[in-house]
């Protein structure tokens, strides 16, 4: 109980504010620094982001792209304000996100993350923390939308499944698409995708990204992706690297422009003698689809497959509104 005593880092300002309605989803980084440790006992600090730069317009889809450590998902945590900006300032709707009510910047945020956070609680009450108003109806429609409607009538008490610790019962695919189908409900105006497919294999990469497509839908989201291939037709593409947006465009101005982007495409699609690459294979530019060697470790279908669930065998106001956002 010592954590609970613990105090805050991030809280509201006496005079936050809400984020005025309608939400627009306009996003800004504005000359934004950060330091996950901005005031080290020793040298100077060292930086995540510096001197980062950009606006995303209300509804598009924007990719950020770059090899791992270059601060791709830290930009994803100032926009909910999960971590302070140390220098500059993230804005929503011209709003400075430290001006706002951390209960406002949730209400306004959905995130869909790699890992896939679920209660020791039925399907059901998953998907219902998300909008406890939901009726039985709107939460069918969620999860038909997020395509695990008739995975779930599979299993033998339907919505009333218990999904374990952090469903372990699911597998991997089936969580995702579960919250998915959880910020369907809560509906926010603005979505961060982080890495939300990485981990799964070619049947669950497709069930996911077709998931996905209905909640992209006029929404303004944030794609933090390592395969290219789940966002070549995003609006913008910024591609980062060490701490910096290098270069962003389309993904043909940047395949055109030769740098950053064009050389994570060369690696990944050799060159475009490959269409896509998933957990467990790869599928070549002529369909011929070629697998990866099997894994020791059990994979996707090992947490409870598509063979059903297995059998039992410090952020303050932040950190609390950052609990009702239904992440990934």
């Amino acid at each position: 109980f010592d954590y609970l005593d613990v105090e805050a880092d991030i809280v509201d300002k006496d005079d936050a504010i809400d984020l005025p309605e309608p939400v627009q989803g306009r996003i800004e980084f504005d000359a934004v620094r950060f330091s996950y440790d901005p005031k080290p006992k020793k040298g100077e600090p060292t930086y995540a982001l510096k001197g980062v730069d950009f606006t995303i317009e209300p509804g598009m889809l924007a990719a950020f792209v770059g090899p791992s450590g270059a601060g791709k998902t830290t930009i994803s945590y100032l926009v909910p304000r999960l971590y302070e900006v140390t220098e500059g300032a993230v804005r929503i709707d011209g709003h400075d996100v430290r001006d706002l009510k951390a209960t406002s910047l949730a209400d306004a945020i959905g995130v869909v993350t790699q890992e896939s956070y679920l209660f020791h609680a039925t399907i059901n009450q998953n998907l219902r923390y998300a909008n406890p108003e939901a009726t039985d109806e709107q939460i069918q429609a969620a999860a038909r939308a997020a395509q695990i409607h008739d995975r779930i009538l599979t299993f033998d008490e339907g919505y009333d499944t218990m999904v374990g610790e952090r469903g372990y019962r699911l597998s991997g695919g089936e969580k995702q698409r579960l919250s998915i189908a959880r910020v369907i409900l809560k509906n926010p105006r603005i979505l961060i995708l982080d890495e939300a497919t990485s981990a799964l294999d070619t049947t669950n990469e497709r069930l996911v990204q077709a998931a996905l497509k209905p909640l992209m839908k006029n929404r303004t989201t944030i794609a933090i992706a390592h395969r290219l291939s789940t966002i070549r037709s995003a609006d913008v593409i910024f591609a980062v690297n060490d701490g910096q947006i290098v270069e962003h465009g389309s993904h043909d101005e940047l395949l055109a422009h030769g740098g950053v982007y064009a050389d994570l495409y060369e690696q990944q699609f050799g060159g475009g003698a490959i269409e896509a690459r998933f957990e467990d294979g790869i599928i070549l530019s002529d369909g011929h689809v070629v697998p990866m060697p099997a894994k020791d470790e059990d994979h996707d279908q090992g947490e409870g497959g598509d063979g059903g669930p297995k059998k039992p065998g410090r952020f303050g106001d932040a950190g609390r509104a950052a609990a009702s956002m239904p992440m990934g």
